[in-house]
C-alpha cells in the first residue's frame, strides 16, 4: 500500500477522529469550535467530505454507522482505524519536525515589490501594519481569554501565531521605514 497524501485538513479530521467516531457535520463544528479553523481550512464542507473519502478509501478511517433521522439527510458517522492511528501519529512527527516547503502570498508579494512604485509599496505596506496590528491584539485578546479556562497546550499553535505575527510586523514595520527613508529603492 502507497503512504496516504498528507494535509493539514486530513491530519485534523484524523486527530478528530481519534477522540471519538463522528459524522462529517460534527467535525467541522468541533474545528469551529476550538477556534481550530484559524489553522486549518475548513471553509468548504465539501473539502471536508472530499478528504473523508480519501481517508476512507486509504483505509485511515472507516464508516460505524449510516443513519437517516426523520426529514433529515443521510448521516455517516467514520471511525479511526489502527492504520489511520499511526498516519496520524506519523504525520504529526513529521511536520512538528520538518519544516516544510510552503508558498505563502506575502514572501511572493515581496518578491515581486518592484512592480510597483515605492509610493504604492509603501502605502500597501502602511495597511499591512494596521491589519497585522489589529490580527495581533485580537490574538493576544483571545489567548488572554483562552487562559482563563484552557490548559495552555491546547492553545500553543496561537502562541506561535503571535509570534509569527510580532515577528512580521517588526519586519515590515522596517521594511515601511526603510522605504520612506531611501534606504531601500527601485
Amino acid at each position: 500500500m502507497a503512504t496516504p497524501r498528507r494535509s493539514v485538513l486530513a491530519m485534523a479530521l484524523l486527530s478528530m477522529l481519534s477522540e471519538e467516531p463522528m459524522h462529517a457535520y460534527r467535525i467541522q463544528q468541533l474545528i469551529k469550535e476550538r477556534h481550530k479553523d484559524d489553522v486549518v481550512n475548513v471553509a468548504q464542507r465539501n473539502s471536508v467530505y472530499q478528504t473523508l473519502d480519501r481517508l476512507l478509501r486509504d483505509g485511515l478511517i472507516e464508516v460505524q454507522a449510516t443513519e437517516r433521522a426523520e426529514n433529515r439527510p443521510e448521516r455517516t458517522t467514520y471511525r479511526l482505524t489502527e492504520p489511520g492511528r499511526m498516519i496520524l501519529r506519523q504525520w504529526l512527527t513529521t511536520m512538528l519536525a520538518e519544516p516544510a516547503r510552503e508558498f505563502p502570498e506575502f514572501p511572493a508579494a515581496l518578491a515581486f515589490l518592484p512592480s510597483l512604485t515605492p509610493d504604492e509599496a509603501a502605502a500597501a505596506l502602511r495597511a499591512r501594519v494596521a491589519a497585522l496590528e489589529r490580527n495581533l491584539e485580537a490574538l493576544a485578546a483571545g489567548l488572554a481569554g483562552a487562559a482563563a479556562f484552557l490548559p495552555r497546550l491546547f492553545v500553543v499553535e496561537d502562541e506561535y501565531r503571535r509570534a509569527v505575527l510580532a515577528a512580521e510586523l517588526g519586519y515590515v514595520r522596517a521594511l515601511t521605514d526603510d522605504i520612506a527613508a531611501g534606504r531601500l529603492r527601485w
